[in-house]
């Protein structure tokens, strides 16, 4: 069970943080010195050198959305035009991009934080500027919001659900893609009108709740006896429908092992999503919440399914908070008791994902920070077991401080890289295992020390958001570009 350090604060992280900055700075200028865009999109590194694989075109964003961060954190000016220059000049197919579920990593990590930068002050503020983030923002939560698949209403008198389904085609409901209703929102929040068939209007909040409480209600575990391996907070990667009635089917993985073990960085995925989603929808008025659930219902479900994913990581995860790459892999078992020790990477049976810890981190710092300052218990939630038995103070320090923990521990070699040559930032990532996608070092029966783009891009965010509470800026949100 993860270790957690209740007295590290924001403050201790400094030295490491001003390091890392350095080394982050060191490696995006590493990648744009000798990476071939012609080749496609770098997803992760082999034998240190970023290359491209992939099903379809997820992490530009995150390649250009890094040099903003590197910014955002720094002030240096040439990582903000490095980043600024490569939206205008190749992100534009992302934006229009009807094949992908992955809006909410690409034009949110490139577009939103232009954006939120301008708004922030942090860059001169050009209308004509603003007004280029502004509708790519919002042709992009329409188009995200336009890869729709129905559900059949949960009990008589409901409305439809639904769900923005996956690459895998219409009846596919990925984990991940919550972090996707972020275009939804910002979309919604800039008060773009998306129109269908017959000038039809969609809502694109609605789209974005709906998706939501399904992947609430589908991709996430409460102990309720769904089947024989339910319990509290595990996440399913895919969850399975048939078209043709709308009815949910099964549970299904397919970078994780199985659909009935959990894959850390789909849990992971869900933390921080649910969480940045809570803080969204504490902006919205009541008054636009009323027909689509109600307030107290939709927190109370969001937030029920946020404590539960944390919970679940923090009891599965060892005591550095860096998790392996699948809960139930099968060679888990030849490590012996591994969750009573920190995790290795150079083990000889399974590897970790130090990308999900990355992800989870900014999760569970989120989700800390919301239960911590709320002004009054939440109506509607069911106590369950765990942490839910405390307050929500109480819950809100233990998952702020285990995401400080996990941040703390990735700031540290073996994870944080410091070879010169080498064109990742955080080491130790895990892509595809089933696949056999991942560079496995000669001598080894297992891959290790390369990076992905995803877990270089979300230790950076992790990284920021710790970095603002330190110097005192302005709480660093994604819809703070609206």
């Amino acid at each position: 069970m993860f270790h957690i350090n209740p007295s590290l604060k924001p403050a201790d992280l400094s030295a490491k943080l001003q390091r890392f900055w350095a080394l982050s700075a060191q490696k995006i200028s590493l990648i744009e010195h000798q990476y071939d865009p012609a080749n496609g999109s770098p997803v992760f590194t082999i034998q240190g050198r970023y290359t491209t694989r992939g099903w379809t075109e997820w992490t530009q964003g995150f390649q250009y959305g890094s040099a903003i961060l590197q910014f955002d954190a720094t002030g240096e000016d040439d990582f903000l035009e490095l980043g600024r220059q490569k939206t205008l000049e190749v992100m534009a197919p992302h934006i229009s991009h009807v094949g992908v579920h992955d809006h909410g990593f690409n034009n949110v990590s490139t577009y939103g934080n232009l954006l939120r930068l301008m708004r922030e002050g942090k860059i001169p503020y050009n209308e004509w500027e603003k007004n280029c983030y502004e509708i790519a923002l919002k042709v992009s939560g329409a188009v995200q919001a336009n890869r729709w698949t129905a559900t059949r209403p949960t009990a008589d008198g409901d409305k439809p659900g639904g769900f923005i389904h996956s690459f895998n085609g219409p009846h596919s409901l990925f984990v991940d893609t919550i972090r996707s209703c972020r275009s939804l929102v910002i979309s919604y929040l800039l008060g773009h009108t998306f129109q269908g068939e017959g000038d039809v209007r969609i809502n694109l909040l609605e789209r974005a709740l709906l998706h939501i409480e399904a992947t609430a209600r589908f991709s996430v575990y409460y102990g309720e006896g769904r089947d024989a391996y339910d319990v509290w907070g595990r996440t399913a990667h895919e969850s399975v429908f048939n078209v043709t009635d709308g009815n949910y089917r099964c549970p299904n993985s397919q970078q994780g092992y199985t659909g009935f073990s959990t894959w850390t960085r789909g849990l992971a995925w869900a933390m921080c999503g649910f969480a940045e989603e809570l803080e969204a929808l504490a902006t919205i008025h009541d008054d636009e919440l009323a027909g689509l659930g109600g307030r107290e219902s939709l927190e109370a479900m969001m937030l029920r399914a946020a404590r539960a994913t944390c919970d679940f990581y923090i009891e599965n995860t060892p005591t550095d908070g860096v998790p392996y790459w699948d809960t139930g892999a099968p060679n888990l078992h030849k490590l012996g008791d591994y969750l009573a020790r920190p995790a290795d990477p150079f083990n000889a049976h399974e590897p970790v994902d130090s990308s999900a810890a990355a992800i989870a981190a900014q999760g569970l710092l989120r989700l800390g920070n919301y239960l911590m300052n709320k002004q009054r218990t939440q109506a509607g939630i069911v106590e369950e077991v765990g942490l839910l038995e405390q307050t929500h103070w109480q819950a809100g320090q233990t998952y702020w401080q285990a995401g400080l923990t996990v941040l703390g521990t990735l700031l540290n070699e073996p994870y944080l890289s410091t070879d010169p040559h080498h064109q990742g930032l955080l080491l130790h990532s895990i892509y595809h295992r089933p696949n056999g996608w991942d560079y496995v070092p000669k001598g080894s029966a297992i891959p290790y020390g390369e990076s992905s783009m995803w877990g270089d891009y979300h230790i950076r965010e992790a990284a920021l958001y710790v970095q603002r509470a330190i110097d005192q800026a302005p709480y660093y949100l994604f819809f703070n570009c609206v």
